[in-house]
């Protein structure tokens, strides 16, 4: 008799950098609360008294650095998006009305906000597939959009599920070697289907010569259960810059990203991403559009279905009216809330974690999951693992007590990493955008109250994205909309805060 044991293969081992600098404060922190004592020492040269003002003000001027929230957050960053908030109220940037009728030049239906001066270009891929462009001119970023049809893990081998994991990961490393990449996003949005896409799917593979039998329960099918299946469509967008000193048309930029396209599609299908191909700009544009007013999901499906197109542009793909809201997205005919990643799942999880979150939700009428990565080139990755394990190092020397034990479980996953980035693994930034949109705001509750449960399943921790809701609901559109690169402070030195 013998016993065989079945391990289930778990993944994880992610966490944050740790920043440089004395405790919570940060490297600019850490610079300013030195330079303050030796200022206090100098005013203490003069008098008592001026040495107590000088530390009053750094302690007023430091303290808010000292203090943050689980995710890192600092005083400061929460007030500067208080401020950003009422700077847009005030000047009345949360409302935003398009179309024929409204002050917007030209009169047509463009996106709002970030997506404001983003244009539209496409080309033909070596296969001859027609691929859109969207041009983000005031960063000079070029984003190409892939449409997937994962194989999903329903009814599939553990050992499958396994080598998909391994080849998703290696698709992820190979990023950091792809040309003026600066970030990718995968995009799952989900929503219940109106029937006439079943329809359209069922109805017209239909042959005239099968059995009147199998016409009539094909036609019951479509009849009876429009209401039972889902909408899963799969985004996957690549954001590339241009190199510095280099000025290139747009010619040449299609043609240098129709050499890319090929490439990045294998690395999906091997990776278990099924059917992948990239969208055109008629569909990219359809895509935003029924973001933004869910309601015509069954005639772009319809149109599509009948005529193999919409015809839709770019400059109509935004809606008629928009309203932000402290707690809420207003747009058309949905009204959308979104959550952001705060923390990742402590310890270990199988690779079904993210199922419950990714799978349609009821009561939701559509729902983005969308998963943002920064590549980090290897010079640069060999450099952060390297302070991480000097950092965890030296906490675990420098400490006692049980805060000794969860310093050397620190010091164990920075080695581990260490050797898994030696052995050629990449490292990769990542965050996690999730956006509900329902029929009225008298549902933001019911998705509040959907949302814990997700999360509670999944394991993430996020927080809602409160007077930044139309912010994150255009992150989370597969146009390549990239937080890091939206922000008026250089990315460097908000880390060192």
């Amino acid at each position: 008799m013998s016993t065989e044991v079945v391990k289930t293969r778990t993944y994880g081992n992610w966490r944050q950098p740790r920043k440089a600098g004395l405790g919570p404060f940060g490297l600019v922190g850490t610079v300013g609360l030195f330079g303050g004592l030796v200022v206090v020492l100098l005013a203490s040269m003069i008098s008592i008294g001026a040495a107590l003002i000088m530390a009053v003000i750094g302690a007023v001027a430091l303290g808010p650095l000292a203090i943050r929230t689980p995710d890192g957050r600092n005083v400061y960053n929460m007030m500067a998006v208080r401020i950003g908030w009422s700077r847009r109220r005030a000047n009345g940037s949360t409302t935003y009305v398009s179309g024929p009728l409204s002050a917007r030049p030209g009169g047509r239906f463009r996106p709002p906000g970030m997506l404001s001066k983003v244009t539209m270009l496409e080309g033909l891929d070596p296969y001859g597939r027609r691929f859109g462009v969207l041009h983000h001119r005031y960063r000079n970023l070029y984003t190409i959009v892939l449409g997937c049809e994962p194989d999903g893990g329903s009814l599939v081998d553990e050992d499958q599920s396994d080598i998909w994991v391994a080849q998703w990961g290696d698709w992820l490393a190979r990023l950091s070697h792809e040309p003026d990449l600066r970030g990718a996003a995968v995009v799952v949005e989900t929503a219940p289907d109106p029937g006439t896409r079943l329809a359209s799917e069922v109805l017209t593979r239909i042959s005239p010569d099968a059995p009147p039998v199998a016409q009539q329960v094909m036609q019951e099918v479509v009849e009876r259960y429009p209401d039972a299946s889902s909408e899963m469509n799969t985004y996957v967008t690549l954001t590339y810059g241009l190199r510095s000193g280099t000025r290139r048309g747009s010619d040449e930029i299609l043609t240098e990203l129709a050499l890319r396209i090929q490439g990045l599609i294998s690395g999906l299908i091997s990776a278990g991403g099924g059917a992948a191909a990239p969208l055109s700009a008629e569909r990219i544009a359809e895509v935003v559009r029924v973001a933004y007013d869910p309601a015509v999901s069954a005639d772009v499906n319809d149109i599509r279905a009948q005529h193999g197109g919409t015809g839709l542009e770019w400059n109509d793909a935004g809606p008629a009216a928009a309203v932000e809201k402290v707690d809420a997205y207003h747009h058309d005919s949905g009204v959308s809330r979104s959550w952001l990643l705060t923390l990742a799942p402590r310890g270990t999880v199988r690779s079904s974690v993210l199922r419950s979150l990714l799978d349609p939700a009821v009561g939701i009428r559509r729902k983005r999951v969308a998963l943002l990565y920064r590549p980090i080139d290897p010079a640069t990755s060999a450099k952060i693992v390297e302070s991480d394990r000097r950092a965890a190092q030296f906490m675990a020397n420098s400490t006692r007590g049980p805060i000794r034990a969860r310093s050397m479980t620190e010091v164990a996953a920075t080695e581990q990493t260490a050797a898994e980035e030696a052995a050629g693994a990449g490292l990769v930034e990542f965050s996690v955008v999730v956006t509900v949109t329902v029929e009225s705001a008298e549902e933001i509750a019911d998705a509040n109250a959907t949302m814990r449960n997700l999360l509670g399943a999944s394991r993430l921790s996020m927080r809602p994205a409160d007077r930044m809701q139309a912010a994150a609901f255009t992150c989370a559109l597969p146009v390549g909309i990239l937080p890091w690169e939206q922000t008026l402070i250089p990315r460097e030195f908000q880390e060192a805060l």
